[in-house]
């Protein structure tokens, strides 16, 4: 099938500076309704994109993003929060930006355009066939995105993609691709707007489900979370006093012995 660049194709909405704040709302809301449809629609292949993750997470391995822009910023949000979310080591997943932290709050457009960069990149941590890589591009034609699966392939370590349109160069050089179709941005070719937010969704699944499974909560609660903000600390203690049935001033003291919930709860039932 042709490739067709529809997160460039022209809005559905027109006239955008004739309208009133409520009308603009609206449509940006309305479009970001049809993008958590479109993640609905791809369930399977995210599904067996996160069962990989997670043999290889057994086996050793780190789940690595790559992207350029807004697609590689969403990469390195959501590889940074693991570690607080689920009290990870920060090498378990990683995120790469084409262009480096300082792409993270600076513009650099031209940086994804380097098709060496990403495994220039990606080689500083020594990475090899034990790891997975997901490119992630709204567009699915980023250079750096690109070239960076092409060599991993090339070397036999795993791929998967994140883009927003069909059949695109990405998905070609990926094995485990997701193509989420969220269509015309309400602000023709922005894609940070309903594309970002489907990659967003995406990635919360991703490592949500991955560390879920890899046995980092409990219940429904992030029993592994590092305590790093009063804010935390206080949710971990009232995990403690509805788990144990303990009064505020003994779970504040467990936590102070034994770091976090998790070991807490390990060292009542010894």
């Amino acid at each position: 099938m042709a490739f067709i660049k529809t997160t460039e194709q022209d809005s559905n909405h027109n006239n955008l500076e004739q309208k009133n704040i409520a009308q603009l709302l609206k449509g940006i809301h309305q479009e970001d309704q049809n993008a958590v449809h479109a993640v609905g629609n791809v369930l399977d292949k995210i599904e067996t994109l996160i069962e990989i993750v997670i043999k290889q997470q057994k086996a050793g391995g780190r789940l690595f993003y790559i992207g350029a822009g807004t697609s590689g910023r969403l990469g390195v949000l959501d590889a940074s929060e693991c570690p607080p979310t689920f009290g990870t080591d920060p090498e378990r997943v990683i995120g790469l930006i084409a262009g480096g932290d300082h792409a993270l709050r600076n513009s650099i457009e031209n940086a994804e355009d380097d098709p060496h960069q990403a495994w220039e990149d990606l080689s500083v941590f020594n990475i090899n066939s034990k790891d997975f890589i997901v490119g992630i591009a709204a567009s699915g034609t980023t250079p750096y995105v690109i070239a960076g699966l092409n060599d991993c392939q090339s070397k036999g370590i795993i791929t998967g993609s994140i883009s927003c349109n069909a059949n695109s160069p990405l998905s070609e050089v990926s094995d485990y691709p997701i193509e989420v179709i969220v269509g015309p941005e309400f602000l023709t070719g922005s894609s940070r707007m309903k594309a970002g937010t489907a990659q967003k969704l995406i990635l919360n699944m991703i490592t949500t489900a991955t560390m879920i499974q890899l046995g980092h909560v409990k219940g429904n609660k992030m029993v592994d979370m590092k305590l790093s903000n009063k804010k935390l600390v206080g949710r971990a203690e009232n995990m403690l006093i509805e788990e144990l049935n303990i009064s505020p001033e003994k779970a504040k003291q467990m936590l102070q012995e034994h770091k976090n919930v998790r070991n807490v709860l390990n060292a009542q039932k010894k």
